[in-house]
C-alpha cells in the first residue's frame, strides 16, 4: 500500500525539494545581483578606458590622477569582466540547472579563493621581499617622473600630504628627481608634518626624517588589522558559501 502525500515517510522528501527549491532561488537572486553589479563596473571601465575626458569632467581633477597613475578603466574592466562572467554562471546554472555551468562557477571560485589566500600568506610572510621588490620598482620611477609628469606628481603630493610622509622609503628617493635638480629642495611634505616648509633641504630633511609612505601604509594596515581582517574574512565567508549552495545545487541535480 503506497505513502499518502501527507504521510510521514513523503514529507522528507517535500521537505528536500522545498529546501532546494529555495535554495536555488536565493542563488539566483544573489547572483543577478552579482551579474547586474559587473555589467555596471564593465560599463564604467569602457566608459573611462573609451571616454577618459567625459568621465574627467564628471568626477572632477583628482580623477585625473588616478586614472593616470593606476589605470581605473583597465582595473574596473578587468573586476566587471569576472564579477559578470561568475553573476551569468551562477544565475545560468541555478535556473536552467546545468551541471556544467554550476562547476565552472565553483572551479572559478575556488580559484579566486586560492588566489586571496596565497596573497595573504606572501603578504604576512614575504613583506620584506615585496618592499625590496616595490623599492626596485617605484623609487627609480619617482627619480624619473616626479616634477616633470605632473600627473605623477600630484598623485605622490596627495598621498605624501594624506599619509603625512616623505617618498616611498625617505627623502633621498627624490634625489635626482626632476623636481630636486631644478629647485635643489627636496618636497615640503619631507620636512614638515603640516606641509609648509616649502624650503626643504637635506639637512632639514634630514633633520625631520619623516617616515616614507610604505611604512605609513603598512602602520595603517596594522593598526586597522582587525577591520582589514573582518572584511577579509567576510568576503572569503561569502565564496565558501556560494562555492557549498553551487555544489549542493549540483550533486542535487538529476
Amino acid at each position: 500500500m503506497g505513502d499518502s502525500p501527507g504521510s510521514p515517510a513523503a514529507f522528507p522528501e517535500g521537505a528536500t525539494m522545498q529546501c532546494f527549491s529555495f535554495i536555488r532561488t536565493m542563488m539566483i537572486f544573489f547572483n543577478t545581483i552579482i551579474f547586474l553589479c559587473g555589467a555596471a563596473l564593465l560599463a564604467v571601465g569602457i566608459w573611462v578606458s573609451v571616454d577618459g575626458p567625459s568621465f574627467l569632467k564628471v568626477f572632477g581633477p583628482l580623477s585625473s590622477s588616478a586614472t593616470q597613475f593606476v589605470n581605473v578603466g583597465y582595473f574596473l574592466i578587468a573586476a566587471g569582466a569576472v564579477l559578470f562572467a561568475l553573476g551569468f554562471l551562477g544565475c545560468y546554472g541555478a535556473h536552467a540547472e546545468n551541471k556544467c555551468a554550476l562547476m565552472t562557477f565553483f572551479l572559478v571560485l575556488l580559484i579566486i579563493f586560492i588566489a586571496e589566500i596565497a596573497a595573504a600568506v606572501v603578504a604576512l610572510v614575504y613583506t620584506t621581499l615585496a618592499e625590496q621588490f616595490l623599492t626596485l620598482l617605484i623609487v627609480p620611477t619617482i627619480k624619473k617622473e616626479y616634477g616633470s609628469q605632473k600627473d605623477f606628481t600630484q598623485v605622490w603630493n596627495s598621498t605624501m600630504e594624506g599619509l603625512k610622509c616623505c617618498g616611498f622609503n625617505n627623502y633621498t628617493d627624490f634625489q635626482g628627481s626632476p623636481y630636486f635638480t631644478k629647485n635643489n629642495v627636496f618636497p615640503k611634505y619631507c620636512c614638515s608634518d603640516d606641509a609648509s616648509n616649502t624650503n626643504c633641504t637635506e639637512a632639514e630633511a634630514k633633520k625631520k626624517a619623516v617616515k616614507g609612505c610604505f611604512s605609513q601604509l603598512l602602520h595603517g594596515i596594522r593598526t586597522n588589522a582587525f577591520a582589514v581582517g573582518g572584511v577579509a574574512a567576510g568576503i572569503g565567508a561569502l565564496e565558501l558559501a556560494a562555492m557549498i549552495v553551487s555544489m549542493y545545487l549540483y550533486c542535487h541535480m538529476k
